[in-house]
């Protein structure tokens, strides 16, 4: 399975804008990109680059879509 490499807009909280900058085969290369375009990012760019171990593109996609709930915390992680 390839390793998705997405800039992710957000300019509401509701909608994020992903686009796919490039996919590898290898962890190594896809996290070198991710590490350059995050070194790359100006200060006031308001743009996150994540990288995606997913099948396809469009489930790697869904992933980055999803609405994932807070952790609690327990108290001793305060």
């Amino acid at each position: 399975m390839p390793y998705y490499v997405f800039k992710i807009t957000q300019p509401t909280k509701i909608v994020k804008n992903l686009v796919l900058q490039d996919y590898f085969d290898d962890y190594k290369s896809a996290r070198a990109l991710a590490r350059t375009l995050r070194a790359a990012t100006t200060a006031g760019e308001q743009a996150t680059y994540k990288l995606v171990f997913a099948g396809t593109q469009l489930e790697a996609e869904e992933n980055l879509q999803e609405k994932r709930e807070q952790p609690i915390l327990m108290e001793w992680e305060k």
